[in-house]
């Protein structure tokens, strides 16, 4: 017997329930982007390494999937590197692509490349699958959707603040009633390096903070070690880890540690700034929480950032961003500051399945099915069903003259409410008998009346 087929680890097949579902999450999202007034675009799920690589940190280039060149693709390989067996050296010469890992990178790149096209500030929002070549397990796959907007070319910081309303109107419309963004700044991050005298390890305090939340502070402390990060260091940073209150106490607290800091010092009036604006304008479902170990480990960002999760629920961020300040100058175009966010669509799936926050779908939509009697009754329903349609009635035929039994377990299966009978009666009659699936009632409708019927 031959082997099933399977799928790589880290992806998913969709059932149409499920479809559904992922749907009504596409399009509350999308909606909640144009009503903030963000156009969509889209680019390609593949992108040439060199735009990609170098732009996530160490740990992030080794997430990117690589796409090996078309043809004989180790011809053109380096013999010397290939008796190396080096993979790291060789992969330049055997693959030019790579899958996209995220959607900001290739956002940067199409600024630039459509600079003279755009009108700034522009605002985007985009939907489409990354992939990352991550550990597969609850919450994390290789394969997943990002739903991202971005503003760039704009400094002000209330568009970090409308982030935060746009975070809170979104899990409003689904009706996540618990949801906690957490905010931070890089600049702080960057002012706890210099006031520590390790501004050289940046980058490599930052990746530490990031897993935090996933190994806890002694595993935290042992990376920096490892990194060369000094215990005298350490023991600067150790406010972060200890800094607790409301959000106001914790900027007291953080003004008073960067007071010798500039960069330290702006990043808190930047957060002071965010915050108060948001309390001033109030949310309906969300808390904005500081939190000054919060890091996310992109080399990129340089102003907020955000993380966002949802209570009471074991599933890690559902959301995250931040501000970037120069991402386009890496293509080439100086200047340039965006700021953005993004919506883990297939962690939010989980959230509102286990909290059972999606509302009762039917699995396609069907309201009516026709039993199919033969050729010339099916000729007769299509015509009734091509009415229906025009109507914005969902109908469909079944395919077969099959036993009524299998047609009417197709029905239920499929919970479609009703079903209907045109036999040569209802055909000489001209008339179709509607069956209602609950009740069992059985009505006889003509096809002017059956159009105006409220499926």
């Amino acid at each position: 017997m031959a082997q099933k087929p399977s799928i790589p680890k880290g992806t998913r097949d969709f059932s149409p329930t499920e479809m559904i579902k992922r749907n009504y999450l596409f399009s509350t999202i999308k909606n909640a982007f144009t009503k903030y007034g963000y156009a969509q675009i889209e680019t390609p799920s593949f992108e040439n390494s060199s735009t990609l690589m170098g732009k996530y940190g160490e740990e992030g280039d080794r997430l990117i999937f690589k796409i090996l060149n078309s043809g004989d693709y180790l011809k053109k390989a380096d013999p010397n590197l290939l008796a190396e067996k080096n993979s790291t050296k060789l992969t330049s010469s055997i693959s030019e692509k790579a899958l996209r890992y995220d959607l900001t990178v290739p956002f940067a790149r199409y600024v630039v490349q459509h600079n003279n096209d755009i009108t700034f500030p522009f605002k985007r929002f985009q939907i489409q699958p990354v992939w990352r070549a991550d550990r597969p397990q609850k919450g994390r796959f290789r394969e997943f959707f990002q739903c991202d907007a971005d503003v760039v070319g704009s400094t002000s910081l209330f568009q970090e603040v409308e982030f935060v309303q746009l975070y809170d109107e979104v899990f409003s419309k689904l009706g996540l009633k618990e949801v906690s963004i957490k905010i931070n700044n890089r600049k702080v991050l960057a002012g706890v390096a210099e006031i520590a005298n390790i501004s050289d390890y940046l980058i490599d305090m930052t990746v530490a903070l990031d897993k935090l939340d996933k190994i806890g502070e002694d595993k935290v402390k042992e990376e920096m070690t490892f990194k060369g990060i000094s215990p005298e260091a350490i023991s600067k940073i150790q406010p972060l880890f200890e800094l607790d209150g409301s959000n106001n106490e914790k900027l007291e607290k953080l003004a008073d540690l960067l007071s010798s800091s500039d960069i330290g010092t702006k990043g808190v009036q930047e957060l002071k700034f965010v915050i108060s604006t948001v309390e001033e304008l109030g949310l309906k479902v969300a808390d904005l929480e500081l939190n000054v170990t919060l890091a996310r480990g992109l080399n990129y960002y340089t102003g907020a950032i955000f993380e966002v999760e949802a209570q009471g629920v074991k599933m890690g961020s559902i959301g995250g961003g931040g501000r970037y300040d120069d991402l386009t100058g890496i293509f080439g175009l100086k200047g340039i500051s965006g700021v953005g966010i993004s919506f883990g669509l297939d962690r939010i799936y989980l959230v509102m399945e286990e909290l059972g926050l999606f509302p009762d779908f039917k699995e396609d939509g069907v309201s009516i099915l026709f039993v199919n009697f033969g050729d010339k009754e099916a000729l007769y329903c299509l015509k009734a069903i091509k009415e229906l349609r025009e109507n914005g009635v969902v109908a469909e035929l079944y395919p077969d003259n099959a036993k009524m039994k299998k047609q009417m377990n197709y029905a239920n299966k499929k919970a479609i409410p009703f079903v209907a009978l045109v036999g040569e009666e209802e055909m000489n009659a001209n008339e179709i008998t509607i069956k209602n699936m609950e009740s069992g009632e059985q009505t006889k409708y003509t096809l002017a009346q059956l159009t105006g019927i409220k499926f």
